[in-house]
């Protein structure tokens, strides 16, 4: 008689290298958001619509059939000759458009992308923590293993970095360096003094850098200066930007790199194979924005200084320890101060308490004891929004 074998376990259907990656933050805050009709300062998307001559060159280029058909592989010319304009114009970096710009499926897929042409298995990635949690999934899809360099707390009330700890952080397996400045979720802006230091250190250990920079135009204390215009770093950085931020058109996926031509092509042969294209359309009309006025970018980030400093305000009066943000569209309290220390706990009670949601910033941890009593609130939000939000906090 043939002795009964038990069937092997079922092999997961989840790549293991996303096995640690559930169903987003933002999607859990969102549905509780809808479910209890609170006040979304979770997630960070504005709830109006950027300029109205940007909306109207995306119809005018929809009427007139350009971008309705495939767009061609690195981005339309009229947009690649947008972006290095815009980057002369704005920092002195002068990049050639045909070879030294790719347009891409926003900054999301850039940052994908380039850690996918650039990260061998194996290799080491260094990244700010606490960073936006696409950072770990793209390192883990690269085979990379993610190296965190912590920002914390300092006495002037934002996040700062400690060098020692980024340069005791670098191994011979050290590949790259992901940098995100203006820094989410912390609102820290790098100065030139820790760009220049965190420079000499690529240059030193030749590291490769990615540097995020989707908020450049959101810095409202100090200033934003590309790692790409210090010395040895034009030909060692990716840098990456997108519309979505400086234009208030999220749902556009319009994002960009800029490098030189072998770090490009690079970031292109893997970008190819995941949206070849997209956004057509759009291009164009984002093409027009970058070439709108000085006052446009200005009355921005005017605009949203004011609306920072009505939610810190108000997170203040509720009881909480504000760290307020150099940049960006983010607040990071500390809930310590209402006696309480577990951030998912408190994000998922807030609803029910006072109809407000915000994220916990353990989420863009690995030392998740080092986010725990730390929580996100956005204020890229009209200001009724804002001040209705201040309202409901003040019952905390």
């Amino acid at each position: 008689m043939t002795p009964m074998t038990s069937a092997p376990p079922p092999r997961p259907l989840l790549n293991r290298r996303l096995a640690e990656f559930g169903t987003t933050i933002f999607a859990e805050m969102s549905a509780l958001a809808l479910s209890t009709g609170a006040i979304n300062l979770g997630q960070g998307f504005p709830d109006t619509d950027g300029p109205e001559e940007v909306r109207e060159a995306a119809v005018r280029a929809l009427r007139d059939g350009r971008g309705n058909q495939y767009p061609p592989g690195p981005g339309v010319p009229e947009l690649r000759t947008a972006i290095a304009a815009h980057q002369e114009r704005t920092y002195g970096l002068a990049y050639d458009p045909d070879t030294e710009v790719l347009v891409t499926a926003g900054a999301t897929e850039a940052i994908a992308a380039s850690l996918l042409a650039l990260v061998e298995p194996g290799d080491e990635v260094i990244a700010l923590e606490p960073y936006y949690d696409s950072y770990a999934a793209s390192i883990a899809l690269a085979g990379g293993k993610r190296v965190p360099v912590t920002l914390r707390p300092s006495t002037e009330g934002g996040f700062h970095l400690d060098l020692d700890e980024l340069r005791a952080a670098v191994t011979d397996r050290t590949r790259l360096l992901l940098l995100n400045t203006p820094h989410n979720p912390t609102g820290t802006v790098l100065s030139r003094e820790e760009l220049a230091a965190i420079a000499a250190i690529a240059v030193e250990r030749d590291l490769l850098v990615v540097t995020d920079e989707v908020y450049e135009h959101l810095v409202f204390d100090g200033e934003h200066v590309p790692l790409a215009s210090f010395p040895g770093m034009r030909e060692r950085t990716v840098t990456i930007s997108s519309a979505g931020k400086t234009f208030s058109f999220t749902g556009w996926k319009v994002g960009w790199v800029t490098g030189s031509p072998a770090l490009v092509a690079a970031v292109r042969s893997a970008k190819q194979f995941l949206t070849y294209v997209s956004a057509g359309p759009f291009q164009y009309a984002i093409a027009e924005a970058l070439a709108l006025p000085e006052s446009y970018f200005t009355g921005l980030r005017d605009d949203l200084r004011a609306k920072r400093d009505l939610l810190a305000a108000g997170l203040t009066d509720a009881g909480l320890t504000v760290h307020r943000p150099a940049g960006t569209y983010f607040i990071t309290t500390d809930i310590r101060s209402l006696g309480e220390s577990d951030g998912f706990a408190f994000c998922r009670s807030l609803p029910e308490r006072v109809g407000v949601v915000a994220i916990p910033n353990a989420v863009f941890y690995d030392h998740k004891d080092e986010g725990a009593p730390f929580v996100r609130f956005a204020f890229c939000k009209q200001v009724p929004v804002l001040e209705e939000a201040v309202a409901r906090l003040k019952r905390l």
